[in-house]
């Protein structure tokens, strides 16, 4: 199964000096509930073509009012296809979610997340159990029959969340679903930089941290910038090579390193 080495030592010590007063961070957390509440009714109430239309503005009210400017590079080719992105934070979602409308894999605890749980399933999010190799087959397919009807599927390779220092091997499986549906794949890089300008991991959800924690310790930061860059779509058969050709491509655009572990024949989530 896929596993990281990166956790708590991995994340920049707490400075006061980049982070805000209890007042700001008070109203970053209640705007945030209020516009998961406003989430939560507008998946429920929203018809599907003018949900289309609203999550994306959704997602970057939600980046605004935790504080978080996003800036991207590029723009993703029209369509469905297969979306590949390596994976640092539940804000990866957010942010891919800024760029279009598009159901995401997820590992199936995402389900029992407090309204957030509920609006991924609401919004057509695919689980995938990452600990049943059984159930590999029957994913693979799902997610090419998702494809051939259009959809745009978000995935993160790695499996798993790495601190955006340091990336880890992509899986190849979900490459396999978007040859089979003959979809096109488009890979995309998301790093984080802080109120200084410098990389940081101080936004990557790690180890046993909740996801409130991590909510918590990203409100907190003082001018967090999330940048998303959208790299030239992959060409081939073999899925092995899409998943080095991705890798090499998201990595180049991050600066992370390799991890240490060989890719596995094991689903994205």
């Amino acid at each position: 199964m896929p596993e990281s080495p990166c956790g708590p030592d991995c994340l920049p010590p707490r400075d006061p000096g980049t982070e805000v007063g209890r007042l700001r961070l008070a109203m970053r957390i209640g705007i945030t509930v209020g516009l998961l509440l406003i989430g939560s009714a507008m998946v429920l109430a929203l018809p599907s073509q003018l949900r289309q239309r609203a999550v994306p503005k959704w997602f970057r009210m939600l980046l605004r009012a935790l504080g978080i400017r996003l800036e991207v590079d590029g723009t993703l080719s029209p369509g469905g296809g297969l979306i590949v992105c390596n994976h640092v934070s539940w804000l990866d979602v957010v942010a891919l979610q800024v760029l279009t409308p598009m159901k995401m894999l997820a590992k199936v605890e995402v389900r029992s997340w407090p309204v957030l749980g509920s609006l991924a399933g609401r919004v057509g999010t695919v689980y995938i159990d990452r600990d049943r190799l059984s159930a590999l087959p029957g994913a693979v397919a799902t997610i090419a029959d998702e494809l051939r009807a259009g959809s745009v599927i978000g995935t993160f390779p790695e499996g798993t969340t790495w601190c955006g220092n340091a990336s880890g091997p992509f899986r190849p499986a979900v490459f396999q679903a978007a040859l089979d549906a003959g979809a096109r794949m488009q890979p995309v890089a998301v790093r984080f930089r802080d109120g200084r300008g410098r990389l940081t991991t101080g936004a990557a959800f790690l180890g046993d941290a909740s996801l409130a924690d991590s909510v918590l310790s990203v409100a907190r930061m003082r001018g967090l910038v999330v940048e998303v860059v959208v790299l030239p779509e992959l060409t081939g058969t073999d899925r092995k090579a899409l998943a080095r050709e991705a890798q090499a491509a998201i990595t180049g655009a991050t600066g992370a390193h390799l991890g240490h572990g060989e890719p596995a024949e094991a689903i994205a989530a």
